[in-house]
């Protein structure tokens, strides 16, 4: 096969799976810091099995990494993805005040 069609159907998977809303929004969060699936749900509003299907699929295509801590599995993005992804990856909004709003919210509850 044509290196350059090769190409053009990695790139069409590559916008397939950042074409969904919670993917591009566990990447940019992501971009902020790790999260476990727990953290995950809690910011996103959505349900555990979801939230770990979407993470199935990002990794699948090299886009996450997993680490396991204890009992639970952190993910963070893949700092050796293809320069492709990093370039979209730029373009999404900075979510740092999200994250910051959650770690505030989880200090306050140990009080």
């Amino acid at each position: 096969m044509d290196t350059d069609l090769m190409q053009v159907l990695y790139l069409s998977e590559i916008y397939k799976l950042l074409g969904d809303k919670t993917r591009l929004t566990i990447m940019a969060l992501l971009q902020v810091q790790s999260f476990c699936v727990r953290d995950l749900v809690e910011i996103l509003q959505t349900s555990q099995p979801s939230v770990s299907q979407h993470l199935a699929k990002l990794k699948t295509h090299g886009l996450v990494k997993e680490k396991r801590k204890g009992p639970w599995v952190y993910y963070s993005l893949n700092t050796e993805c293809p320069p492709v992804i990093r370039q979209i990856l730029q373009h999404l909004p900075d979510v740092s005040p999200i994250v910051k709003v959650k770690q505030d919210a989880a200090a306050h509850s140990l009080r």
